[in-house]
């Protein structure tokens, strides 16, 4: 009898310890919205990018590092892909559903169809199945019609997905010097700040009771 209380205690113990964890929410999202608010998107004499600009790339940054701490706790085995899925979609319909109203509405609207990738690619990623040869899949999602939406989306979350696996992108591939970027484009620099995020969490795990 002992020797079957020490088995289950064992297997017990080799269980992924459930995290209680929130990764976004949506008091996090309306205090960015807030700031942005009052942020000016003009820049200052003397300077190339304005005050804006530099916090809407810091509110980018942040909802793709909450998001891709799903996926490497994921990684770790401390979540299964249903429940990653699941925290994923959570996170998704704060980021991804309503409008400020006003200029700042166009310019979330504009952040939202950026992050489209985001969340399209790491579903791609969780699913399994995607293709992993980059410089084909940069060649064909450029060659795309930007009126085909889905299947322009579809090939920039497949190098995405590739990304969150280990793959390098894309910083080659975006071109500094366009004036007026496709969609594609804006998706392969989302895709950039997936992998350096990516970088930066390599060593992340979160034990339970810990916060971020």
């Amino acid at each position: 009898m002992c020797t079957d209380m020490a088995k289950k205690a064992k297997a017990k113990q080799a269980e992924p310890m459930k995290l209680f964890y929130i990764f976004y929410n949506q008091e996090r999202w309306d205090n960015w919205i807030k700031t942005l608010d009052e942020a000016s998107f003009e820049p200052a004499e003397g300077e190339e990018v304005s005050e804006g600009e530099q916090m809407l790339f810091s509110f980018t940054e942040d909802i793709t590092l909450s998001v891709l701490k799903i996926i490497r706790l994921y990684q770790n085995g401390r979540f299964t892909k249903e429940e990653a899925i699941q925290k994923l979609d959570d996170v998704e319909i704060i980021v991804m559903t309503g409008l400020p109203e006003g200029e700042l509405g166009e310019i979330i609207g504009s952040l939202q169809l950026s992050l489209l990738v985001l969340f399209t690619a790491c579903r791609k990623y969780l699913e399994g199945g995607f293709d992993k040869d980059i410089k084909t899949l940069v060649k064909k999602g450029r060659g795309i019609d930007e009126e085909n939406l889905e299947e322009a989306l579809e090939v920039a979350a497949n190098i995405g997905a590739a990304v969150v696996d280990g793959a390098t992108c894309c910083a080659k591939y975006i071109k500094d010097n366009v004036e007026n970027p496709t969609l594609f484009d804006e998706w392969l620099i989302e895709i950039e700040t997936m992998s350096n995020a990516m970088k930066s969490l390599a060593k992340f795990d979160e034990e339970p009771g810990e916060s971020s």
